[in-house]
């Protein structure tokens, strides 16, 4: 690759609009992840509704914010942006340190690759809160490898420009819960209805339990197929709390 085509990856790599420090006193009006939805209901001709509510962290249950941490990024408050531990655990590397110098760490990174399409749910599993909001907000949920390239790298200019509760606020505030359904101000009305900072914990981890696949299983649709990781994210938050830490701003 030339000067040129490196010039042309990096503009593409960092090209995201609008830049993620607009977030800062900003809710979305609308995500990519909408955006794509939207062209789908056109396309096959569906008739779907468009719920959408932004709140502040503030008027949100504590129960629900640890509910989604403890489902979706345990080490929310101590990752940069990417989980690499996770990553590690996830494609199956047990060393717990890599150099490029060490013909066994070489060896164990080649077997843990070479098995990686068998372990590619664990993968997807492995991104962080951070990552999720890149790809809501700018990206789409293509598995192309440079897709991920880029949803790395706009997790961490996330990182850089806003606090970890703004991040976290911003993707409970624009998440897919279910069919037309955006966020947890909209969900928390549409499920339950009352607003999310009266959900119980059994609501929360109910509603935090839907985020794997909000389209097929969700508190309205197929209910029973989400009640064991209802279930488990309790028994989690009951037994291994997340200590969120009070706010702070960037």
């Amino acid at each position: 690759m030339g000067f040129y085509g490196a010039s042309v990856f990096a503009v593409w790599l960092l090209a995201v609009w609008p830049p993620p420090s607009w977030y800062r006193a900003h809710a979305p009006r609308r995500t990519a992840f909408m955006a794509m939805r939207a062209r789908e209901a056109i396309a096959s001709s569906a008739h779907t509704t468009h719920q959408y509510l932004p709140v502040s962290l503030d008027e949100i249950a504590p129960s629900l914010q640890q509910a989604v941490i403890v489902a979706e990024d345990r080490r929310f408050f101590e990752h940069g942006g990417v989980d690499y531990q996770a990553v590690r655990e996830a494609i199956g590397y047990r060393r717990s340190e890599f150099s490029w110098g060490n013909p066994g760490d070489r060896a164990a990174l080649w077997s843990a690759l070479t098995s990686l399409w068998g372990r590619r749910h664990e993968v997807r599993g492995a991104s962080t809160i951070t990552q999720q909001l890149a790809k809501n907000l700018y990206l789409s949920p293509s598995r192309n490898p440079l897709r991920k390239v880029k949803e790395a790298a706009t997790a961490y200019r996330l990182e850089a420009v806003l606090s970890k509760h703004r991040i976290l606020e911003l993707y409970l505030t624009v998440v897919e819960l279910g069919p037309g359904v955006w966020g947890v101000g909209a969900a928390s009305h549409h499920y339950f209805g009352k607003p999310p900072s009266r959900l119980t914990a059994g609501e929360a981890a109910l509603l935090a339990a839907t985020l794997p696949s909000p389209l097929s299983a969700n508190p309205a649709d197929h209910p029973e197929r989400i009640r064991w990781r209802r279930d488990m994210i309790l028994r989690r938050a009951l037994g291994y709390p997340v200590a969120i830490p009070p706010q702070d701003e960037k």
